[in-house]
């Protein structure tokens, strides 16, 4: 192998750059060439590349996003999408892939595997902590500390007004930030896609809180957990109990933005020379992933979403707490 080609696919996360920087200097320190790919799939395609040396990379540790830019491409879906793929991968000279992004990466990296012979190595690159095969994914700490700091400044609002919120984070299909800083923010409430919500339930515990004299009342829920979002269920709430003025708060994208943390740091920088190496050393198809402080590959097949599998525990002590 002489050439390798990296890119970002899928939503961005912190700690992509610092990925980037591993796996290009890695690549160069084993003596190879490396590309990047602009723009996910659709760069690969589009035959959008750039070549890259270990300046290409200096003084990009620090930064949020993703210096090769990303997408979701449906154009890479199609058969025809992936022949323009493999015919611009193969002008370049490239022989692998170094792949940034979430279980829709993967799939993509196996099918064009299967077409154009040309393996990869991904690296779990998502905020949502949900990839089989890792215990962390890249950018899911920064979030929760973005999140985390959101509600602490939306506390202050609350107590000094004596104010219910419904703080929404993201979390479509999956309630590991939502759960996670709704312990670490010391929330009322924890709301998630996992745990079907029983608005009674919910209320008895508020109504607890008010017996109580609590000066504030904080629900994150996770964005997916019902149609209509934190916005319905506050909507619900006070139909039936409207004892205190009642806000919605949507974090939104600030979650995926922002400088990279320190664990997010080091994590993407352990699995880009992990992904870099294991690619040079004839792994195929697979993701690089943190189990127990250990790197692990996992086969692209089975890095698909999965839910918590442990809330109903975190659920019960986050509920205790916050008594």
């Amino acid at each position: 192998m002489k050439k390798i080609g990296i890119l970002t696919s899928g939503g961005d996360a912190p700690g992509m750059n610092a990925a980037i920087r591993a796996s290009v200097r890695t690549a160069i320190y084993r003596g190879l060439e490396v590309v990047g790919i602009k723009r996910g799939y659709d760069g690969l395609m589009d035959g959008d590349f750039i070549p890259m040396d270990s300046n290409s990379v200096s003084d990009i540790i620090q930064r949020g996003g993703t210096i090769l830019k990303t997408s979701r491409s449906e154009r890479y879906k199609t058969k025809d999408g992936m022949l323009d793929a493999k015919q611009k991968a193969s002008e370049a000279g490239i022989e692998g892939l170094i792949l940034i992004g979430g279980d829709g990466t993967f799939k993509g990296a196996r099918e064009f595997s299967e077409i154009s012979g040309i393996n990869s190595i991904g690296i779990p690159g998502t905020i949502d902590n949900d990839l089989f095969g890792t215990d962390y994914t890249i950018g899911y700490d920064t979030a929760l500390n973005t999140v985390i700091d959101a509600v602490d400044k939306i506390r202050d609002t609350a107590s000094s007004h004596h104010r219910l919120f419904f703080v929404e984070v993201m979390g479509r299909d999956s309630g590991f930030i939502a759960l996670n800083s709704g312990i670490a923010a010391g929330a009322e409430d924890i709301l998630i896609p996992e745990e079907k919500t029983d608005i009674t339930e919910l209320i008895e515990r508020l109504e607890a809180g008010r017996k109580r004299n609590k000066s504030s009342f904080i629900i994150i829920v996770a964005e997916g957990e019902e149609p209509g979002g934190a916005f319905e269920l506050a909507k619900r709430v006070k139909e039936k109990y409207n004892f205190v003025e009642t806000l919605v708060t949507i974090i939104g994208h600030m979650q995926r933005g922002g400088n990279p943390t320190c664990f997010d740091r080091i994590l993407a920088s352990r699995l880009g020379v992990a992904a870099t190496e294991g690619l040079i050393n004839g792994r195929i198809n697979e993701m690089a992933g943190l189990i127990n402080n250990e790197i692990v590959f996992t086969p692209f097949a089975k890095t698909r979403k999965h839910l918590l599998n442990n809330n109903e525990e975190l659920l019960r002590m986050a509920r205790m707490l916050s008594l």
